[in-house]
């Protein structure tokens, strides 16, 4: 059974969530058999697979997936899929029938369009079927269209704004989020064009662009398309660093937009951090597709029980707690601190002297008789790079001096 406590009550652009995780825009949410699950497993809510108009051609290539390996499995997962192939009919009737059988759970439908004329006749259709929250695909990598061929929307100020704008004029009321991308080289400047179109928040943010690799057998692009490939979204734990800053950002310099957070998260412990730099909630792909819905009850009642262990009563009091403490670099506080052996946790496998020796400053030398390594404090400069190899939590310590 699903864990529903008060402290997981996440409020959201009028809706009150009975926890802050929610299904993004994905495969797992393009079936109505398999969202009306997800909502079953205990998700707060879901945004439908985005959509287009009937007269949009949907021509998807397989195999679509890809993947590359980290040592704790999957680091981050590419696919080089577009947008549903349901068009915003079929999709306006689920919502229909998602919010009968969910009168209380958030439903949502994404949108993608390529004129003035379009986005607005889906957001029309969407308003006649009661959907509670518009989300527009502004950053997809894999096929987007934005100012030049190639480009995303999300990638030009003047597009954004003036696109946001044309949604907003025709969801009046109804609350809409723009979905943007990390490639930019001023994320503020994109959010501030949403809050001037008059939108209510950013999903923040999508998949990155990338070549998932090459098969060192065929010399081929990853994935093989008849012998060929394209650049894929990038998603998974890969990315998490990148959405959490791009959150901080957004959330520092943007007073009054909401975000809603996407990109990388994968357990609990990955939603309190992008809580922390100031999303709103957390929506999850990845994770889902690799492990099922059943993810809910770890995340669940990891979060809870960390709220209580840190007494913080609500998801609410979480949101945003860190930024005080993200500082530009000549803020930072100038320390003196320095790296220690922690003897009894030492296991002599000598990764930190390599690592000094070969990539930070030779302040490590090699004790062959002991097995045993030795700091130098006058060669050390605190710069945490043996901290990094260490394969016993504790066996080296950063302390000031």
């Amino acid at each position: 059974m699903i864990l529903t406590s008060p402290r997981l009550k996440t409020p959201f652009l009028g809706f009150e969530l009975e926890n802050p995780f929610i299904l993004s825009a994905s495969p797992s949410t393009d079936e109505l058999s398999i969202a009306r699950r997800g909502l079953d497993a205990g998700w707060a809510g879901l945004v439908l697979k985005t959509t287009s108009l009937e007269t949009t051609s949907v021509d998807l290539a397989y195999p679509m997936m890809s993947s590359f390996a980290g040592e704790g499995g999957i680091a981050g997962m590419g696919n080089i899929d577009l947008i549903s192939a349901y068009h915003i009919n079929e999709v306006a009737e689920r919502v229909r029938i998602l919010k009968r059988e969910f009168p209380r759970k958030l439903v949502a439908a994404s949108i993608m369009s390529d004129s003035r004329e379009g986005w607005q006749s889906l957001v029309t259709i969407l308003k006649s079927a009661d959907v509670d929250l518009i989300e527009c695909s502004f950053s997809c990598p894999q096929g987007s269209v934005g100012e030049e061929p190639g480009k995303m929307l999300a990638q030009s100020v003047t597009a954004t704004e003036r696109v946001a704008g044309w949604v907003k004029d025709a969801a009046c009321d109804l609350p809409v989020l723009i979905k943007i991308t990390p490639q930019v080289s001023d994320i503020v400047a994109i959010a501030q064009a949403v809050q001037k179109a008059g939108c209510d928040g950013v999903t923040a943010s999508n998949s990155v662009p990338a070549l998932m690799g090459i098969a060192l057998d065929t010399l081929r692009p990853i994935p093989n398309v008849g012998g060929y490939s394209t650049y894929s979204g990038l998603t998974g734990p890969a990315i998490k660093p990148i959405t959490l800053r791009t959150v901080a950002e957004i959330a520092r310099h943007v007073p009054g937009l909401v975000i809603s957070g996407n990109g990388g998260i994968m357990n609990w412990r990955d939603s309190v951090e992008l809580l922390a730099v100031g999303a709103g909630n957390a929506q999850i792909c990845t994770a889902v597709m690799l492990h099922g819905f059943d993810i809910i009850r770890d995340l669940t009642s990891g979060l809870d029980n960390y709220l209580q262990d840190m007494r913080i009563n609500s998801v609410v009091d979480l949101i945003g707690i860190s930024l005080p403490y993200i500082a530009d670099h000549d803020s930072l506080p100038r320390q003196k601190v320095r790296s220690f052996v922690v003897e009894e946790k030492c296991i002599g496998c000598g990764r930190c002297y390599i690592a000094c020796r070969d990539g930070g400053h030779e302040a490590i030398s090699w004790e062959s008789e002991k097995r045993r390594p030795s700091i130098s404090i006058d060669k050390c400069v605190g710069c945490g790079l043996c901290l990094l190899t260490q394969p016993v939590a504790g066996c080296l310590e950063l302390r000031q001096v």
